[in-house]
């Protein structure tokens, strides 16, 4: 009798652990079905893609605009060879042609101060002075959202008193070192090489959108713009 329970316990003793093998196999398949939990790992970190500046650059001006025929036909040659330029712009025809100078900042360029009535500043007393200067500013800032940083004196005309007025409305005085003298109308061979002749790198070159006809000035742009480019040139604007 105490043979039998023994070998019942046993054969009972043995179907417990089966039954355990099997509980912990189902649970473990049972884990291994469930789906993945874990919170995902948090996405790769890009850097922003910035461009450099060019190195070897130039700096394409133009003045007296904005002008409704030759503005216009300036911003679609840039746009073509994806040059920026800065813009020198006369006050009075930003208040008619507000619209141009909204055009010219949208399109990534630098629209900057060349007085209201494109006045030699060596003649103005410092009342004139400040009008001159502040109405274009409040005229382009209107137009464009922007204040100009940059002011370019008509003529070129500097003196101590110019510098002095300029610096304490916050301005910097921007020349150039390269004159097309495209306003002369001397021919669109002539105006090409006189801005590509000893070009090299930091070059602020002058050329005119405005006040007068600038139809070579306009047929000479593409020209120069592929030398420039084919002998790696880039462009910067100015923002002083």
């Amino acid at each position: 009798m105490e043979t039998r329970l023994t070998r019942t316990g046993q054969r009972l003793a043995g179907l417990a652990i089966l039954v355990a093998i099997s509980a912990v196999i189902g649970t473990i398949v049972v884990v291994a079905a469930r789906p993945h939990t874990q919170a995902a790992p948090p996405p790769a970190v890009v850097a922003p893609v910035t461009t450099p500046l060019p190195a070897k650059y130039v700096v394409l001006t133009f003045d007296d605009g904005p002008d409704p025929a030759y503005t216009p036909k300036v911003l679609e040659v840039l746009a073509k060879y994806d040059a920026k330029a800065t813009f020198f712009e006369v006050g009075k025809n930003v208040a008619k042609h507000p619209e141009l100078t909204k055009a010219i900042q949208a399109a990534g360029h630098s629209v900057q101060n060349h007085t209201w009535s494109h006045a030699d500043l060596r003649h103005q007393t410092a009342a004139g002075f400040r009008k001159q200067v502040g109405d274009t500013d409040t005229a382009i800032k209107s137009a464009s959202g922007t204040t100009p940083t940059c002011l370019r004196p008509p003529y070129g005309g500097v003196s101590a008193t110019v510098r002095k007025r300029a610096k304490e409305l916050g301005k910097e005085l921007v020349l150039w070192t390269i004159d097309s003298r495209d306003w002369s109308k001397p021919g669109v061979a002539v105006i090409e090489k006189r801005v590509l002749s000893g070009v090299k790198s930091g070059a602020v070159i002058l050329m005119h959108d405005g006040g007068g006809n600038r139809s070579q000035t306009i047929a000479a742009l593409p020209g120069i713009l592929e030398k420039l480019k084919a002998q790696g040139f880039g462009f910067r604007t100015l923002n002083c």
